[in-house]
């Protein structure tokens, strides 16, 4: 039987905001990190077929989705992009990069909002029992991402 612990729901999202866009100990968070990059470097790849900054950043909106869902009981299906976890972005079709770049920056931060939303109804509604896994694995994700983008960053921009 697994046994849930009490955690006060204002350090569970000081969690997820540690990882997303708050000030933390280990550098720079996920939008940090993606702060002052272009549509152009966002897209870039350091080798065909592997992700891009841009996907990562999409990427992370969908697994906030999903603990969101999950935490909320949603169906599936609801995200903002046709299919689940990785998004080939730029899509051939995309014609203004720096709008769609801007918009899918938009989506992860309006992802990140509604799990905190999701987090404080689930503290409300259940006493503050709360499946802590899913909510320390997604501010581990961002942090997770938001140091392999600091890398492609990195790499993008060359030595020196």
């Amino acid at each position: 039987m697994k046994r849930e612990t009490h955690v006060p729901t204002a350090l569970l999202l000081q969690i997820i905001d540690s990882g997303y866009n708050r000030k933390a100990w280990h550098g720079p968070n996920l939008r940090q990190s993606l702060r002052g990059v272009s549509a152009e470097d966002a897209a870039w790849r350091p080798v065909p077929g592997r992700h891009n900054i841009w996907e990562m950043a999409v990427h992370a909106a969908y697994w906030k989705y999903a603990v969101r869902r999950r935490l909320r009981g949603d169906p599936r299906g609801s995200f903002a992009c046709a299919g689940s976890n990785w998004f080939v972005r730029p899509s051939s079709t995309t014609h203004n990069k720096e709008k769609a770049w801007l918009q899918d920056k938009l989506l992860l931060e309006r992802e990140h909002q509604k799990l905190r939303d999701a987090v404080l109804e689930w503290a409300q509604v259940r006493s503050h029992r709360i499946p802590l896994a899913h909510v320390y694995g997604v501010a581990f994700h961002d942090v997770y991402h938001a140091g392999q983008i600091r890398l492609l960053r990195r790499l993008r921009s060359g030595p020196g």
